[in-house]
């Protein structure tokens, strides 16, 4: 099955799934590794976890109850900056679980920590990658990001973030840093 055909079976089988508190509840979906998601060393290449990770946002998204506000306002899903860490290789058709919940957010965007898990064989509940995402819903009529507490007050959910992990008070402060060091880039340098 590849990614369109995972979208779609995403799309089609969400009305049957439970629905996700967010921020509490979390999307977990079991996924196998197939033969067009890896790499030379016959591994799940990097960039297909990437890809994959969109899936659960989706899932979140959906089942979290902003899916029809999405569609009906025109909105649009971004991820802005990601971090990952590998820790164990996904092989060739093993099964994995991809879990997707919302840890902490600010006015303008969710950190999301996406953790691939083995759902199968001798490393079953193992680790494979787990990343940190700072995603947002973009409204292109208004030209801007929606704020997250009109987001929080669309589904029943609060308001004010948890506290946030040194972990995602890093990624953000790294992010910044990334953002500033862009905006003043001499061209060509």
């Amino acid at each position: 099955m590849n990614l369109w055909l995972r979208l779609v079976w995403l799309l089609l089988t969400a009305p049957f799934r439970p629905k996700i508190s967010v921020p509490d509840g979390f999307s977990a979906l079991t996924l196998r590794v197939l033969p067009n998601d890896l790499d030379l060393s016959l591994h799940m290449n990097n960039g297909r976890y990437l890809t994959i990770m969109d899936l659960g946002r989706i899932d979140l998204i959906i089942r979290g109850g902003l899916g029809k506000a999405v569609w009906r306002n025109g909105w649009t899903p971004v991820a802005n900056a990601v971090v990952i860490r590998f820790r164990r290789e996904l092989r060739a058709f093993e099964r994995y679980r991809l879990e997707t919940r919302a840890v902490a957010w600010t006015e303008q965007a969710v950190v999301m920590e996406q953790t691939f898990v083995f759902a199968a064989g001798d490393r079953e509940g193992q680790v494979a990658a787990k990343a940190l995402v700072k995603g947002a819903i973009y409204d292109r009529k208004e030209q801007r990001y929606v704020p997250i507490p009109d987001l929080f007050g669309l589904i029943g959910g609060p308001a004010e973030s948890p506290p946030m992990s040194p972990e995602v008070e890093a990624f953000l402060a790294a992010d910044r840093s990334m953002r500033e060091a862009g905006r003043s880039a001499q061209p060509g340098a």
